[in-house]
């Protein structure tokens, strides 16, 4: 599981390819937002949370979507197969490595729009860095299974944003919310029955692929 981790990443810190992709998209998305709405509207600390996962999901579409496109081009999917090890793993392999690429955005992603469009009223809580990794930790569990579902498509592109979408709507709804609580100052009995549903969803996703992928693969 590991080894699979430091693989991706290391391809990643090699090339760079999809970092820089969700950060040229990122930004676009912010500029186009800034650009046509009211200025009153931007500044608001909650047009702030949904615009950052907003902005999070679709640019980490582009991540999540090469999960297993390079293991499939080179067959090293059919591979991992064959090693005897239980196959949960590269699921749980694959996920990890997405979840800390997406969380490294998720941390940029958040004081930058907050910049860009100058938002007023804030004073986060300490709650802040913990919704962020609940709410990545969902996208990427949720994601990954999607991403290795559509990836044996040719229509992988379109697939996985219809498969994955719908099942994120209310981690993403949930996220907004905490995310929106925490920097005005709530409390975390304020936002408790929230913080239980990212972790809810976090866990039910993170097992449901881990026990479907040995399926997946024999498909």
């Amino acid at each position: 599981m590991w080894t699979i981790v430091r693989k991706d990443l290391a391809i990643e810190l090699r090339t760079g390819e999809m970092a820089s992709s969700m950060f040229l998209l990122a930004l676009l998305i912010i500029i186009v937002f800034a650009f046509t709405l009211e200025p009153e509207r931007l500044m608001a600390p909650e047009f702030l949370a949904g615009l950052s996962w907003t902005t999070l999901l679709v640019a980490g579409t582009l991540a999540l979507n090469r999960s297993f496109v390079l293991e499939r081009e080179a067959g090293g999917l059919t591979g991992l197969a064959l090693v005897p090890i239980d196959r949960g793993s590269i699921y749980l392999g694959k996920a990890i490595g997405n979840f800390l690429l997406l969380l490294v955005a998720g941390f940029v992603l958040l004081p930058l729009i907050a910049i860009l469009l100058g938002t007023r009223g804030l004073s986060p809580t300490w709650l802040l860095p913990g919704v962020i990794v609940l709410g990545v930790a969902g996208i990427a569990v949720i994601g990954t299974l999607c991403a290795a579902i559509a990836s044996r498509t040719r229509a992988r592109e379109v697939l996985l944003p219809i498969l994955m979408f719908p099942l994120l709507a209310p981690l993403l709804i949930a996220a907004t919310r905490t995310t929106a609580g925490a920097l005005v100052g709530e409390s975390a009995s304020d936002l408790q029955s929230w913080l239980l549903m990212l972790g809810g969803f976090d866990i039910v996703f993170a097992t449901a692929g881990w026990l479907s992928f040995d399926f997946l693969l024999d498909e």
